[in-house]
């Protein structure tokens, strides 16, 4: 159902101070009939905020129905600090109302003693859900998919079917979207209860649902699964094994969690930073060293490349000293051209926007891009040499074949580096690598490379050096 629109502009920011004054005056009575007015992801984000002895008491006065949703919404480090001060019987309750990839997912980040305690306290059929779970790929469908959905026989009438929803439904995480399936489990189509409400009384499921089901094997990587849902619109997609068996359905909001960790590992890699499943606040001084250092020294050792083709013409900038001033210029305006271009095919490939087989047309697009800025940024550097190098500045080393130096080796360079910003990324992903690895700090480091053998060759034709 689409949601009314509204006008409100501003972001809704739930006063939870009335709750902790309650919490602290032990007005917990009340403090159960304030909870009506506020949203359980709200409530979470408040016991966040909570000292744990203050937590554990306002936990337990919520709603029994609102506990596990509650908790399915902490942070690993805020579920650890309740689950050691509630009982076992109120563990298990809460495991119990969990959907199983959100108690997969707590699991995923909790320490093995405390792992270890929940899946004893949980009922043998949890339990084994749990574990099926957690022998999937860490990045396939099957590892963020859950077991709790709507399932009809083809065989049923419309009013079964809906009598069958209304006594099942409170357990699946969604009833819109409900799936048929035979006796052994195998996927025969799908129906929504906007198409049920609709269809007549007289007719049946089978009359009814959609055979053109699409769907994704438990081994497909989990990121393709969310593509497909932002792609054709679903609310849920359904999940089978190796024999085409429903096992579990991945909903929207579980492809939002996908693609909000796929986004911040790409961001990640582009910034030369190891990826990590943890929050920045999670992640310890040692945990975060061994994330950066080893791109850092990769990088560095990389840049001697710099190093070596400086000392090569060594005697070439004792000749043309006001050379060396416009180094930095034209290395750093090699490496932001690259990234430009190394970003943008990368945001296209992740989009589906882009593939390999079209890496000649992307070329042919970024050298004319290329052409223009490398122009304008010529013409710019030609006039900043002479007006403010040499006018303002009276650097009189600073030429009129110096200037055109520096502008056609800055023609040249922008050209160069987005011609092997937008190439990389394609050739990486056709490798099998991540495109996003063939970002801004590696450009940046093969562009300074290129830009300098760019200058001194100029450099060596205008000036005869």
């Amino acid at each position: 159902m689409e949601q009314e629109k509204t006008t409100q502009t501003a972001p809704y920011v739930p006063e939870t101070d009335r709750l902790t004054e309650l919490v602290q005056a032990h007005k917990l009575r009340e403090l159960r009939e304030t909870y009506q007015d506020f949203q359980e992801v709200d409530i979470a984000e408040w016991l966040g905020t909570l000292p744990q002895d203050e937590a554990l008491v306002a936990f337990r006065t919520l709603p029994k129905e609102w506990a596990a949703e509650v908790f399915s919404y902490l942070d690993p480090d805020k579920q650890e600090e309740l689950i050691t001060g509630v009982t076992d019987s109120e563990m298990g309750a809460i495991v119990e109302e969990l959907y199983i990839d959100d108690a997969v997912d707590m699991l995923e980040e909790l320490p093995a003693n405390v792992v270890k305690r929940i899946l004893r306290i949980a009922s043998p059929e949890t339990r084994s859900l749990i574990n099926q779970f957690l022998k999937y790929p860490e990045n396939s469908a099957g590892s963020v998919m859950t077991a709790e959905y709507t399932h009809l026989k083809a065989s049923m009438t419309v009013p079964e079917a809906i009598e069958h929803i209304r006594r099942t439904g409170a357990d699946s995480e969604t009833i819109y979207t409900c799936y048929v399936t035979d006796q052994k489990r195998y996927l025969e189509g799908v129906i929504t209860v906007r198409e049920l409400l609709l269809a007549k009384d007289d007719q049946s499921v089978g009359d009814v649902m959609d055979t053109n089901v699409i769907s994704v094997n438990t081994l497909c990587d989990r990121e393709e699964a969310a593509k497909l849902l932002s792609h054709y619109g679903f609310l849920a997609l359904p999940v089978v094994d190796e024999e085409k068996r429903l096992v579990g359905i991945i909903t929207v909001d579980d492809a939002l969690t996908v693609i909000e960790e796929e986004t911040t590992e790409d961001i990640e890699k582009m910034a030369a930073i190891l990826p990590s499943d943890k929050s920045y606040m999670r992640l310890s001084v040692w945990e975060l060293w061994r994330n950066r250092i080893p791109w850092l020294l990769l990088l560095m050792i990389s840049a001697t490349f710099t190093g070596m083709i400086l000392t090569t013409f060594e005697n070439a900038l004792a000749a043309q000293v006001a050379l060396v001033a416009f180094i930095p210029m034209l290395m750093d305006t090699g490496g932001n051209s690259g990234a430009q271009a190394s970003v943008t095919v990368i945001r296209g490939l992740s989009l589906g926007e882009i593939e390999f087989s079209d890496i000649l047309r992307v070329i042919w697009k970024e050298l004319r891009v290329a052409g223009l800025c490398g122009l304008c940024l010529g013409a710019a550097s030609f006039a900043k040499a002479m007006l403010i190098d040499r006018l303002i500045l009276g650097n009189a080393g600073v030429t009129v074949l110096v200037a055109l130096t520096v502008a056609l080796t800055m023609t040249l360079t922008v050209m160069t580096a987005k011609a092997v910003g937008c190439t990389l990324p394609l050739i990486a992903k056709r490798l099998g690598f991540d495109p996003a690895v063939m970002a801004s700090p590696l450009i940046t480091t093969i562009v300074d490379a290129l830009s300098l053998l760019l200058y001194f060759a100029v450099a060596s034709r205008l000036l005869g050096l």
